[in-house]
């Protein structure tokens, strides 16, 4: 007599993850099929999810030319603003981190859980009283009005704190002191190469929540020259839906747009990589 076909083991948990796999990368399809089409194949209703015709090569030229190249300018804007701000908070989270880890100070419990009560805060809800701060100051309508909000991320602050404690090991840093070097030495040679990992992951996450950002460029600029792409491609998305002749052409530039929109952070990801997956084993070598 035949034994029963066995069922092999974790079939539920795979089966599980490839439907939120296809789950996920449905979308993604879907806006690379649809940028490959013209305004008629797009509203056609037929094929949503497959090609006809490949037109994504014209819908690229038509998005560059558009109303004197604006799409580059945006893209222009929020690389600046991601770099700026990403990179700016990077380096203040990692000293700020690597401060509250390494030193012992009066109020550095105090201080670390007000920053622990920052994270706690909507960023939505600070919109509003920093758009007043920068008002007063002079400052909306300029990159300032985006590049110094985004300097200041409590939860960079919180997980540097956490990966220069864990990384780090004190007897490293005493015995740099004892050799006679400086904290800037120590700094700079001994424990920046040991919190490279958590670096790139701050670095990454800053980057792409800037890059992604929408309410705060929104309610800061009023000049359509200064938009990062989110608040550009929104406008675009506005004019597409009103009543007038070229709403329906805009669909195909928001779509190709919105696509292109996220080449570089893909970039960004698959380039740093190998140095972000360096620091999720070193728990386990401690």
């Amino acid at each position: 007599m035949s034994q029963p076909r066995r069922v092999p083991r974790h079939t539920g948990i795979k089966l599980i993850l490839l439907a939120l796999v296809c789950y996920f990368l449905l979308p993604v399809w879907w806006l690379v099929v649809a940028s490959t089409k013209n305004a008629k194949g797009l509203f056609s209703g037929s094929g949503a999810l497959w090609f006809n015709g490949f037109h994504l090569f014209d819908n690229l030229g038509d998005l560059f030319s558009y109303n004197n190249g604006e799409y580059l300018r945006w893209m222009w804007n929020s690389v600046l603003y991601a770099g700026a701000g990403g990179i700016g908070c990077t380096i203040v989270s990692v000293l700020a981190g690597y401060g509250f880890a390494m030193y012992k100070f009066t109020g550095r419990t105090v201080f670390f859980g007000s920053v622990l009560g920052a994270v706690m805060v909507p960023l939505t809800a600070l919109v509003i009283p920093t758009f007043v701060m920068f008002s007063n100051a002079g400052l909306t309508d300029t990159i300032w009005a985006v590049i110094l909000p985004s300097l200041l991320s409590p939860f960079a602050v919180y997980l540097m704190r956490v990966y220069a404690g864990g990384s780090i090991p004190e007897e490293l840093v005493d015995a740099a002191r004892v050799d006679g070097a400086g904290e800037l030495r120590i700094f700079f040679q001994v424990a920046l190469p040991l919190m490279r990992p958590g670096v790139i992951t701050v670095l990454l996450l800053s980057v792409v929540s800037t890059w992604n950002n929408y309410f705060l460029p929104l309610t800061m600029l009023s000049t359509s020259k200064l938009y990062p792409l989110t608040v550009g491609i929104n406008l675009w998305e506005t004019l597409a839906t009103s009543n007038n002749g070229s709403g329906q052409s805009l669909w195909n530039l928001i779509i190709v747009g919105s696509l292109l929109s996220t080449l570089p952070l893909i970039i960004a990801f698959l380039s740093l990589q190998r140095y972000w997956q360096g620091g999720l084993t070193v728990g386990s070598l401690k």
